[in-house]
């Protein structure tokens, strides 16, 4: 049986040392294994015992990485294990094929979002009016798909996310604050759309995920069987589904559980 195994990467199965300290603040210090370097510095990292769970599962499973960064912010990471045939870059918006984008599966997206929500110069523009530059760090577009915010989070206003979420959702858009990050994504870009074009070009029999934000929301309902850490924007509100299992790991050692989770019912 082919088991497809689709999981965000960021604060689900890798850490930045923000992240780290967020999630696992009394911790004793894990063995660590850097997995992305930027600009010579190194910048995220897995356990040491997670890097080998994740190159057992490479073996028993196809396991597509399934994440929000751009297709270039994802090419920083070098993943433990086989390299993947199949990844899941910019919320669903490109699928990489041995590492190259598919074009078609790209222009299937475009036309999508053409017909479905509104365009991403409007959002660009009401976030460039609404926002302050006293808390707001970066302005970004990513892949020409969706815009985020680089935030200083102690000074962002209580309502801010909550008022751009409703105009976001009257407008075809989601909102998700991940750590210093506030994305605006348009709702028919998704993680799942891509999983189950992949599981349809793999013959996947059963399909597992894992996530932490509600950016993976969709994909853990899509999944025959999901997981999401103790951390993150889904455990902050309590967000739930019959098929996906709440644990109580927080940080890197929820990690190591979702890939022994995912390698338990591979097995």
């Amino acid at each position: 049986m082919t088991v497809l195994v689709a999981s965000d990467l960021d604060r689900t199965l890798i850490y930045s040392a923000a992240a780290l300290a967020l999630t696992m603040p009394d911790a004793r210090a894990p063995r660590l294994l850097c997995v992305e370097v930027h600009e010579s510095r190194p910048l995220s990292y897995m356990t040491e015992t997670a890097s080998g769970l994740l190159t057992d599962l490479g073996d028993a499973a196809v396991f597509v990485p399934t994440t929000t960064r751009t297709r270039k912010q994802y090419q920083r990471i070098n993943l433990p294990g086989p390299a993947p045939e199949y990844a899941i870059c910019a919320n669903g918006g490109h699928i990489l094929v041995d590492g190259v984008a598919d074009p078609v599966w790209h222009a299937r997206v475009l036309a999508r979002l053409a017909d479905e929500c509104a365009p991403l110069d409007e959002v660009r523009q009401y976030l460039a009016a609404t926002s302050d530059p006293s808390w707001v760090r970066k302005h970004r577009v990513a892949e020409d798909l969706f815009a985020y915010l680089v935030v200083e989070r102690e000074l962002l206003p209580e309502d801010w996310v909550k008022e751009l979420a409703v105009w976001a959702e009257n407008r075809g858009w989601t909102v998700s604050l991940q750590g210093r990050k506030i994305y605006a994504v348009p709702k028919p870009l998704t993680k799942s759309a891509a999983v189950r074009e992949i599981a349809r070009r793999t013959g996947a029999e059963l399909t597992l995920a894992a996530g932490d934000s509600l950016l993976d929301a969709d994909l853990l309902l899509a999944a025959d069987r999901g997981w999401r850490p103790g951390h993150g924007e889904l455990a902050d509100t309590g967000w739930a589904a019959p098929a996906v299992t709440a644990l109580p790991e927080r940080g890197v050692a929820a990690g190591e559980r979702i890939l022994r989770e995912f390698l338990k019912e591979c097995r």
